[in-house]
């Protein structure tokens, strides 16, 4: 089929509900895909931080051939690849138990019960959730109530109660917001979706033990600053501060759907038999895709190539930002990538795709890459040259 083709196939069949760029893609290897016409791109998308190892990876693709040997099973049973992702995930996170699920909404869902459920257990009568203004948590009610955007809340009022939002790393507005009712807190160690915002070290020990003097639970959401993103295995590792609770998922299963949650034990074991449950979550085929990208990442030293490339991309835009005006700002922690622009990125984001460039545009005017981990300094400044024709454009 052509890009015509299925363009008109979406346009007839599948729900309107996603702005898509006007590509249909077919194929992909490494940091290259290839749309319907035969046309390569260079990605420095990944899937939005999902394909942590790049396009069909072998590795990957290889570790799917659990399918001829278990596929799935209820979670009523015990299954090795299973345990394996979680003693995996508990090694290199903090000491905890892993819950598994299906995406990042589900795995922020699973905290946002925990939570609940654990400050029940204890009487606490703590049961609201403090979040941040500009978060993203994912489109799923909870996960939505607790997203500090209200341009996702529009038509799904009235939100999930209890749930309510400080500015971003305001310390002193989290303090005064602070009740004998707040159970959790939550947060993004670095903003994805609101354009590559980094939480900083002081504000999240302040945090930290803002929580312990009050028997309230911190929840880190990492569902795009986890699996190596930063530079570290997770964003929490850059500042220290370890949280009660940790949501992952995109990167996880390398471009194969699966989520988890991580908690401190005494906080995981609230959730004991038939308190909450995922039909798909965990089962062999996600965990072994997961356990693969585990250890790729670790056999091609892949957290080190995410800060070398990201310092490289960093300086490389920083250059671009003397040249042109129009940046406002660069922000990088590893391959989460930003840079802000003072007017609208869209159009420049089409530029780059004419040009065989794949980036995407955030918060109406941050560029964004967030490429494999495994993308070479080669490619990072292909791309960039790539930017920098699209950014001459004369577009106001």
């Amino acid at each position: 089929m052509k890009t015509k083709d299925i363009f008109a196939l979406y346009s007839k069949f599948v729900a309107p509900n996603y702005g898509r760029q006007p590509l249909a893609l077919t194929r992909g290897s490494g940091s290259v895909v290839t749309d319907a016409d035969g046309k390569k791109y260079l990605d420095l998308v990944a899937g939005i931080a999902v394909n942590a190892i790049g396009h069909s990876p072998k590795a990957v693709v290889n570790a799917l051939k659990q399918a001829a040997i278990l596929m799935h099973t209820s979670n009523i049973f015990y299954t090795i690849p299973q345990g394996l992702l979680a003693r995996e995930l508990v090694k290199i996170s903090f000491p905890s138990k892993a819950l598994f699920v299906n995406s990042g909404a589900e795995a922020v869902e699973s905290a946002i019960k925990l939570a609940r459920k654990y400050q029940y257990d204890k009487k606490s009568g703590r049961f609201e959730i403090i979040a941040m203004d500009g978060s993203f948590h994912g489109r799923t009610y909870g996960a939505l109530s607790c997203t500090g955007q209200k341009k996702y809340h529009k038509g799904f009022e009235p939100l999930l109660p209890g749930i309510g939002h400080v500015p971003f790393a305001d310390f002193e507005a989290l303090k005064n917001a602070v009740t004998e009712r707040t159970g959790a807190i939550i947060i993004e160690p670095v903003q994805g979706e609101s354009g590559i915002h980094i939480a900083p070290t002081e504000f999240l020990k302040k945090t930290r033990e803002l929580c312990d003097q009050n028997g309230i639970l911190l929840i880190f959401d990492e569902v795009q600053c986890g699996m190596g993103r930063t530079g570290k295995w997770f964003g929490f590792q850059n500042s220290g501060v370890v949280p009660d609770i940790m949501t992952l998922a995109k990167g996880l299963g390398g471009g194969f759907p699966i989520g988890a949650m991580l908690a401190k034990p005494a906080v995981m074991d609230s959730f004991g038999p038939g308190t909450h449950a995922s039909t798909f979550g965990g089962n062999p085929l996600a965990c072994s895709a997961a356990l693969t990208v585990l250890k790729t990442i670790k056999e091609k030293n892949l957290l080190k190539n995410a800060r070398d490339v990201g310092a490289f991309a960093k300086k490389s835009l920083e250059k671009l930002k003397k040249e042109f005006a129009f940046i406002k700002e660069v922000r990088v922690a590893g391959l989460m990538i930003g840079m802000e622009l003072d007017r609208p990125g869209a159009p420049y984001v089409a530029l780059c795709r004419e040009r065989g460039l794949i980036i995407n545009c955030t918060n109406e005017n941050v560029l964004r890459f967030v490429p494999a981990l495994n993308v070479t300094k080669k490619e990072m400044e292909k791309g960039i040259k790539i930017l920098r024709e699209a950014l001459c454009q004369n577009i106001s």
